[in-house]
């Protein structure tokens, strides 16, 4: 069995995202851990959101995609935004 490590990732980071695939590696990596209160998770997805929104105007051959991607992070801060 092997290991993989967890890279860590800043939000800092995250806003110098400029293609679809970046988005991908690092968002991932900034999502709060398991057991995180609810408010952490939400604005994890809030971000993740303003992220892929930014994304989907810089990498244009992944607009519709990003642009997806966004709205599925949006809904869930929605969802959680309920409890």
């Amino acid at each position: 069995m092997t290991v993989v490590e967890r890279r860590e990732a800043t939000w800092a980071q995250a806003q110098r995202i400029v293609s679809l695939a970046e988005a991908h590696e690092v968002l991932p990596r900034l999502m709060p851990r398991k057991g995180a209160a609810v408010a952490d998770v939400k604005r994890f997805h809030e971000k993740s959101a303003e992220v892929y929104r930014r994304v989907a105007e810089m990498d244009r051959g992944h607009h519709h995609e990003a642009l997806y991607w966004a709205e599925r992070e949006a809904q869930k801060a929605r969802e959680l935004g309920g409890q």
